[in-house]
């Protein structure tokens, strides 16, 4: 295509988006950056500016939130299945859902590649997340009545999810944390506990007593994206590993200081659920123990606190 003579002294983005008005800027401007724009056949570039005349050749190119989610071989350590329902234990590091930077091997994609007709239920059956290095207990559904029916125990609050977090600082009692979740007002990336949020209740008690940390059993009343370690980072005590949410480095008994400080990622594992089988009415539970990191940190834990007073 010519740039006409009145396009002319426009910078390169802003005459694309005038001759290619069916495309977004920002789409454009990465076709620019991604090499899939020519001007006289030559790379352009976004701030380069067109005079009127220039050839421009533009190759489009479909958006990976655009395209059909692929099948792809990834192990999945299922817990249970039926011709309704798939329960698995997620590892850590594993992405839930494809989105921005992760369009490709994600937990979406392992079940398609496991059950080919899930590409007709949509999200293919999933209902509810866990964050990318949370693990644990994930129910899928397999037909679009069950993931119906699955949606409505969520909305209802019937579906029971617990959650194992070592959390700093030591606590000696249980209780309720009731505070509403939204976006944070400055770091989009995150939640936090605001006025005006959605209804957030998570229960906890104490499963085990540690210097400097504390293993915590939570119960999930709602489900908000990030709302255990939100609810616990404002209750004074952050997830061990939770670098999104922790402010800083945390103090704690020398023996234990390069351990809790180092390990990698949070420390939250999805342990138990328990749901009204969607088909059947039957009141099914399953629970799955710590994974291999946590239970190592808990045995590290457990030996560098000894003789700590």
């Amino acid at each position: 295509m010519r740039v006409p003579t009145e396009h002319g002294g426009l910078r390169l983005d802003q005459a694309l988006v005038k001759l290619f008005p069916e495309y977004s800027r920002s789409r454009l401007q990465d076709w620019v950056t991604q090499g899939l724009v020519t001007v006289n056949g030559k790379p352009a570039s976004v701030k380069q500016k067109v005079w009127g005349g220039e050839d421009i050749c533009v190759t489009p190119q479909i958006h990976p939130s655009e395209q059909p989610y692929l099948a792809e071989d990834i192990p999945l350590d299922v817990v249970y299945e039926d011709d309704s329902i798939l329960v698995i234990d997620k590892p850590v590091g594993l992405v839930v859902h494809p989105g921005s930077g992760n369009w490709e091997g994600t937990l979406l994609n392992a079940l398609l590649h496991h059950a080919p007709q899930l590409a007709d239920v949509p999200r293919a059956g999933i209902v509810h997340r866990l964050d990318k290095d949370t693990s644990g207990l994930m129910v899928v559904a397999k037909t679009l009545v069950a993931q119906t029916a699955l949606v409505r125990q969520m909305q209802k609050r019937s579906v029971k999810r617990e959650y194992l977090a070592l959390v700093w600082g030591e606590i000696d009692y249980g209780g309720t944390i009731d505070l509403p979740i939204g976006r944070h007002p400055s770091q989009r990336v995150k939640m936090a506990v605001i006025e005006g949020g959605k209804d957030a209740i998570t229960h906890f008690a104490v499963e085990a007593n540690f210097p400097s940390c504390t293993l915590l059993r939570c119960r999930l009343e709602t489900g908000r994206t990030h709302q255990i370690r939100v609810h616990l980072t404002h209750f004074g005590h952050p997830l061990v590993g939770d670098t999104v949410y922790q402010k800083g480095v945390q103090k704690c008994v020398l023996p234990l200081r390069e351990l809790l400080n180092g390990f990698p990622r949070q420390a939250l594992h999805a342990t138990k659920l328990a749901l009204v089988h969607p088909d059947t009415g039957e009141l099914m539970e399953w629970e799955v123990p710590l994974p291999e990191d946590m239970e190592e940190l808990l045995d590290r834990i457990d030996e560098a606190s000894d003789g700590v007073a």
